[in-house]
């Protein structure tokens, strides 16, 4: 009996060491990033059991396994048209007659690439930036309530609160004066709509969808992937992006304990037909619809040049795109800085690239100045960010927490000449994993406004510096190290 139970023993951990050495090959293989392939291995190796449960729960990079492979044949083949369309009608800006254009060249001609997302740069725009939900809002209910031929509505979170039923209110109205609307909410971020206010949309002539509805089996897997844009389009002519949800808890209003402090953007022009085209893969995917370009009016191009005179270009990227082209386009954007960069992010987790990107351009004197929350919405978020302060310090990089309250806003400002409002923070989970947006804008007097919102958030706030941030305890300094291994997973 004992050599029995040895015996069975002896083959479970040969299967076990099989089942490793799998894992370990599976590892190297399918993870792109260098940090979390090593994190990956160590904790699978290290952690018996727990560690293999774990990748092939949260690990598995379904960019390579293909997962999104329906949705990128139909983007790819609705970018052919869109970008027909594009050209057809001379839209493409001639960077040689705009300085600002000229100053970032390379930049452009990296997001146009069609290997790096084919982001048109796009003319003709009438830009306005919106700080914080109380503003955001009532610019977006009075456009949604001008609405005439169709509402396109993305969203990570639409919690089922006052806004949240304004909203739905609004869109309800216009769908029985007989306006197209379509909503795409995620399924994880919007789980408290599922079976009250989508249902109720949907009953009433709304057609919303989940983007990737969750599945009991599927569960962790899907959570490592969140549509986490957030875009509304009103009859092809105006467009809203952003950090901001729809949710109460981003109105300053006297029933909130905590200040929301964000940055949204309302774009009239040229560009919203890249959110738009954005949009419509996104519903053809989740909706199994194949809703078309031409014939339907969701770009009208007539009038377009009266609207503004800002210039940009919208990247999106995730599981649908090949490569991070937001992460590209923000290292890009930074290298070419040369006087000063002012980052805004909720949570600051990078990779290598994004760290020695800033660290290096801090070196060679180009000022660098980075905002984050004093205490975000997870305290463990917020000790992994902590662990890349002393580097960045050193360097000469500037960093300021927010007190007043929460700062959520996603921008960046680029020589008071560049603006990008967006969804993506500058962690690992938006590079790799979240669906993404983000509007980068080629205009001085946007970048000049939210370089100006910049300096007024830092009255709010206070400057860490290098002298006494060396000074942490040993133990502070042993969890930061501890902590380092676990940031590729968060």
């Amino acid at each position: 009996m004992l050599q029995e139970q040895t015996l069975w023993i002896i083959v479970v951990e040969i299967l076990y060491l099989l089942l490793l050495g799998f894992t370990c090959l599976r590892i190297v293989f399918d993870t792109r990033s260098v940090s979390k392939t090593l994190a990956y291995l160590l904790f699978a190796v290290f952690v018996p059991i727990v560690g293999v449960v774990f990748y092939f729960s949260f690990g598995i990079n379904y960019r390579k396994r293909k997962i999104y492979d329906k949705k990128l044949n139909v983007d790819e083949n609705f970018k052919k048209e869109i970008n027909e369309l594009l050209k057809a009608h001379d839209l493409e800006e001639a960077i040689h007659n705009d300085t600002v254009l000229v100053r970032f060249e390379l930049l452009i001609k990296l997001l146009a690439n069609k290997k790096s997302g084919g982001a048109f740069l796009l003319p003709n725009n009438n830009i306005r930036l919106l700080f914080n939900g109380e503003n955001k809002f009532s610019e977006l209910i009075k456009d949604l309530q001008q609405a005439k031929h169709h509402i396109h509505i993305e969203y990570y979170i639409y919690e089922n609160d006052r806004i949240g039923n304004t909203i739905k209110e609004i869109l309800k109205a216009k769908a029985k004066e007989g306006v197209k609307v379509r909503v795409i909410y995620d399924d994880f971020g919007s789980k408290g709509i599922r079976r009250n206010i989508a249902r109720e949309l949907n009953e009433s002539g709304v057609e919303a969808f989940p983007f990737n509805k969750i599945k009991l089996l599927l569960l962790a897997n899907r959570l490592n992937y969140r549509n986490h844009r957030k875009i509304v389009i009103v009859d092809g002519i105006i467009a809203f992006t952003g950090g901001i949800n729809i949710s109460d808890k981003y109105i300053n209003d006297e029933s909130q304990t905590i200040f929301w402090r964000d940055t949204h953007v309302r774009i009239n022009g040229a560009g919203v037909f890249a959110l738009q085209q954005i949009f419509i893969s996104d519903w053809n995917f989740c909706s199994g619809q194949r809703l078309r370009v031409a014939g339907n009016n969701y770009f009208p191009f007539k009038n377009m040049e009266t609207y503004g005179n800002a210039k940009l270009q919208v990247v999106s990227s995730g599981p649908d795109s090949d490569r991070p082209n937001i992460l590209f386009a923000i290292l890009k954007a930074i290298q070419t800085a040369k006087s000063e960069i002012l980052l805004t992010t909720p949570y600051y987790i990078p990779d290598e690239s994004l760290q020695q990107t800033l660290v290096m351009t801090a070196l060679s004197g180009v000022e660098v100045k980075l905002l984050v929350p004093k205490e975000g919405d997870s305290k463990l978020v917020d000790s992994v960010s902590r662990i890349y302060f002393e580097e960045l310090l050193q360097a000469g990089v500037k960093i300021y927490l927010y007190e007043k309250g929460f700062i959520h806003a996603k921008t960046l400002v680029i020589d008071g000449m560049l603006a990008s409002v967006g969804t993506a923070n500058l962690d690992l989970r938006s590079f790799d994993l979240n669906f993404e947006v983000a509007a980068l804008i080629y205009d001085k007097e946007i970048a000049e406004q939210l370089k100006n919102a910049f300096y007024d958030d830092l009255k709010q706030t206070k400057q860490l510096f290098y002298t006494s941030w060396v000074k942490r305890s040993l133990g502070r300094k042993f969890l930061e190290q501890v902590l380092r291994l676990i940031s590729p997973f968060m």
